[in-house]
């Protein structure tokens, strides 16, 4: 009798343990995310019930990224993806498509409305990819997100909701605090220089002009022309500081001050923006409100 029962509730335990885990594996979804301001979304969302993976980290340019190994492994057991698309992860096009055969693949940046979109003004075929610098625009890519997981995850469709809510107010809260600080510069001086043209949708949002060395992607080249030129702009305009950028190389920035000073011009650099990439995880500028804050913060106190 002892045997039997002894072997009863090992039988039980085990049934349990089994029970636990297909409860968790229910009540946790494998979701991947290319970019962190696309995974800061998802993770906002998704709260508990979702385990987010980022595959591309602090300082990583998403033009020239090249998915390894162990990128299309975890692209292969995720069961959902989302992208940025609007070729901003050019180089992971052919895997997207290949797995959206199988599984939800989803461009954020082709949810939104077209007509919203800035062009390329080196191929008006294509669109500005770096949608994330304009809050409204961000705000459509949080509903689509959104809207994915509840149809993906139905069980978790009220908790979806709440905290897409909260997130929203966020950027409610992120808006406010961004147009009181531009205020803080005349209008005369709101030209921001970067490396590359990352930031079109922040000056068209905010009212800025806004020039790069480079295009819309990083892979473009520059020459001693495209530097003179940008050397005789800002000392034309008389413009003290211009910006690097966390995910792409100073070197180019350093030209452009070097050629300055040769032409009796001081420029300094006002700080590093993150444009591709966000900072660090566990850092205020690893969050898409404390890294537009920050670039925020760091333009308007170099150029006011």
């Amino acid at each position: 009798m002892m045997k039997q029962l002894i072997t009863v509730l090992g039988l039980s335990l085990v049934l349990a343990a089994c029970g636990d885990e297909e409860s968790g594996k229910e009540k946790e979804g494998d979701v991947v995310a290319t970019t962190g301001q696309i995974a800061d979304v998802v993770k906002a969302i998704g709260g508990e019930h979702l385990d987010v993976t980022t595959l591309m980290g602090p300082g990583v340019d998403p033009h020239l990224y090249k998915a390894t190994q162990s990128d299309v492994t975890k692209l292969d057991e995720a069961e959902v993806i989302f992208y940025n698309g609007l070729h901003l992860e050019g180089q992971m096009q052919d895997i997207f498509t290949q797995m959206a055969e199988e599984k939800t693949v989803l461009a954020v940046g082709e949810t939104l409305d077209e007509e919203m979109l800035l062009a390329d003004e080196n191929n008006p075929d294509l669109h500005d990819p770096h949608i994330w610098f304009d809050i409204t625009l961000w705000k459509d890519v949080v509903e689509s997100v959104g809207q994915t997981l509840a149809e993906e995850y139905p069980d978790f469709k009220d908790d979806f909701e709440k905290n897409k809510a909260a997130y929203l107010a966020e950027l409610d809260d992120l808006s406010a605090y961004v147009n009181a600080r531009i205020q803080e510069i005349p209008e005369s001086q709101r030209i921001l220089v970067t490396a590359h043209d990352a930031f079109n949708y922040f000056g068209k949002s905010q009212g800025f002009d806004v020039r790069g060395l480079q295009g819309l992607s990083t892979d473009s080249e520059y020459g001693v022309k495209d530097v003179q030129n940008m050397v005789n702009f800002l000392s034309g305009h008389h413009i003290k500081a211009i910006f690097v950028e966390s995910s792409v190389s100073d070197k180019a920035m350093k030209a452009v001050i070097e050629g300055a000073k040769e032409k009796g011009h001081n420029i300094t650099i006002g700080g590093e923006l993150f444009s591709d990439a966000m900072g660090a995880e566990g850092t205020d500028e690893g969050t898409y409100t404390g890294m537009y804050k920050h670039n925020v913060d760091t333009i308007v106190d170099a150029l006011k």
